[in-house]
């Protein structure tokens, strides 16, 4: 009696239980529930002027334009914004035609709950990726029978999730370093800019203090007196001119009786072969030519010829052909002294003077000769071909100097620009900048290098195929399902590189590489595709981008057990 008495007592409370908490229709997610509460009266989600009775809903007839009637067969599969009006909507011209419901929802117990399209229910396929406890084939269409294998595929899955987060937690740390490095690469940028200020203002001054120095060493220059090396007298440069004339025409000598004796050696050994001819030819040979060549040299050796030359022409031509310096004929260092000029003058003068006054008086004639040059009152001293020693290294010092602050210039300008440029959040792709990873795809090797280029490899030599230079960070949204390894996209905002004139394409645009990121415990490149003529895509993945949002891993739903 007691055992009949606690059997009514559960009873009573199962049914209280479920009582307070109604069971929701079947392929109604929870998160749409509220909408199947009344018992009385349905109203469409998407349009509220049309209800119906709760009989009609999942009686395999679609009576709600948005096909909210039916969230658990496939009766209103069909629907979208172009479907025709029919009888139960035409009170409302503007009813909504899309479907309310994400789709069958399957509560897979024991796994993750999910949504199941509802052109899969019923079709007598077991969708067991996405409804793993076959809830979707609730009619066994066609005798087939969908068993629960939420627990197996559960365990599975928890197990895969459970390395999943290890390696995103290792992932994480990964990028803490990253960033870390990025910090350090950055914080070595700013202080070699520092450094870089402050050498540019002493290099600044430097440069003032040398065109100072070299501006004096050019108006010492202009006042300089120089001795007259006679030169720029008449008589001089007419002695000069003969000299120089004199020599060229010793060695104009030299030469062509050089060529005359090669001449008259050649001669000799020519008329020697032919002498040589005429005596050992055979008369009785009867060829014209040779008996024409031999009556030619017979009349050619009768001739009466010149002598080329004697032994004492020779001796002349020798005695001629030495310099003046040996000869003596011609002392030409009597001739060059020249008249003294109005310097050499003055510089006469100074050596009557006290040492004492010498260097006064030197200087201020020097200053005087300046003063007068720079008032055009007289004309600075002629340029000689070549400036002094001093002069030239006080142009060479600020050449250098100036060359020097250029550079600076030029490389604080660089880093100022490096420090301008997106390098990501935190600036973590600063620390992976120039850094390669690539991918073995069949024919080729697919080379990525972040922040600098993509290339294309082929495995049969030949030269490589740029397929991109880097251009900028941008982001992208992506529709992808995570698989089990976790080396995807998944879904939602991730961001990207994009590549951009590369290498020309025969009859198309210049290559480029858009390339996808996701998080990953290492640098890794998982996919590579062309989704048109020359414009590839990259998916990647790296802990650089691992909690850009805050969270370690891609998301997902809750499991409901």
């Amino acid at each position: 009696m007691k055992s009949v008495i606690y059997g009514l007592a559960l009873t009573r409370l199962a049914q209280t239980v479920l009582a307070a908490e109604p069971s929701r229709p079947r392929g109604v997610g929870p998160d749409h529930a509220k909408f199947y509460k009344s018992t009385d009266i349905f109203t469409c989600i998407s349009n509220p002027s049309i209800t119906l009775s709760p009989s009609q809903i999942n009686d395999d007839y679609c009576d709600c334009p948005d096909g909210s009637d039916e969230p658990g067969t496939s009766a209103c599969s069909y629907l979208s914004d172009l479907s025709p009006s029919y009888a139960s909507d035409l009170s409302s011209d503007n009813a909504s035609r899309s479907i309310a419901l994400p789709g069958f929802y399957c509560k897979n117990k024991g796994h993750q709950p999910s949504y199941v399209p509802f052109l899969s229910v019923n079709d007598g396929v077991c969708d067991y990726d996405l409804c793993c406890d076959g809830s979707d084939e609730w009619a066994h269409v066609g005798g087939i029978k969908c068993e629960d294998r939420c627990k197996e595929i559960g365990k599975e899955w928890r197990k895969n999730d459970e390395l999943r987060k290890k390696s995103l937690g290792a992932a994480g740390k990964k990028r803490k370093e990253l960033v870390a490095e990025a910090g350090r690469l950055r914080k070595q940028v700013e202080d070699r800019i520092q450094s870089l200020e402050a050498e540019i203002q002493g290099s600044v001054l430097k440069v003032k203090s040398l065109e100072t120095a070299l501006a004096d060493a050019e108006r010492q220059e202009k006042g300089k007196v120089v001795r007259s090396t006679g030169k720029g007298s008449k008589l001089g440069s007419l002695i000069q001119t003969a000299k120089d004339r004199i020599e060229e025409l010793r060695e104009s000598m030299v030469e062509i009786r050089e060529q005359r004796d090669t001449g008259k050696s050649r001669l000799a050994e020519l008329e020697g072969i032919l002498s040589t001819f005429q005596t050992e030819y055979n008369p009785n040979f009867n060829d014209e030519g040779v008996k024409r060549a031999v009556r030619s040299w017979e009349e050619y050796a009768a001739r009466d010829r010149p002598a080329i030359g004697n032994d004492a022409q020779d001796r002349d031509l020798d005695e001629i052909a030495k310099p003046d310096s040996e000869t003596g004929i011609i002392k030409w260092s009597d001739w060059e002294g020249g008249e003294e000029s109005d310097v050499d003058v003055l510089y006469k003068i100074e050596e009557y003077l006290p040492v004492a006054v010498r260097g006064w008086v030197d200087q201020r004639l020097r200053d005087l000769r300046i003063l007068l040059v720079e008032n055009g009152i007289i004309a600075a001293t002629p340029a000689s071909g070549e400036e002094s020693k001093t002069l030239t290294d006080a142009r060479d010092a600020l050449k250098a100097a100036q060359d020097s602050e250029s550079n600076l210039r030029n490389e604080l300008t660089g880093h100022k620009d490096d420090l301008a440029k997106d390098y990501g959040s935190n600036d973590v792709f600063r620390a992976l900048k120039g850094r390669c990873i690539s991918k073995d795809s069949g024919e080729y090797n697919y080379e990525l290098c972040w922040l600098e280029k993509t290339t294309q490899k082929s495995k049969k030599g030949g030269s490589h195929t740029g397929m991109g230079n880097f251009a900028r960070i941008d982001s992208v949204t992506v529709e992808d399902d995570l698989p089990p390894d976790g080396k995807g996209l998944g879904s939602g905002v991730r961001v990207a590189l994009r590549y951009e004139n590369g290498q020309h394409c025969w009859n198309g645009p210049n290559r480029s590489t858009l390339v996808v990121l996701a998080c990953a415990e290492q640098d890794e490149v998982w996919k590579i595709t062309e989704e048109e003529k020359c414009v590839y895509r990259m998916e990647v993945g790296t802990p650089a981008v691992c909690d850009i949002n805050g969270k370690g891993k891609e998301g997902g739903a809750k499991d409901e057990l």
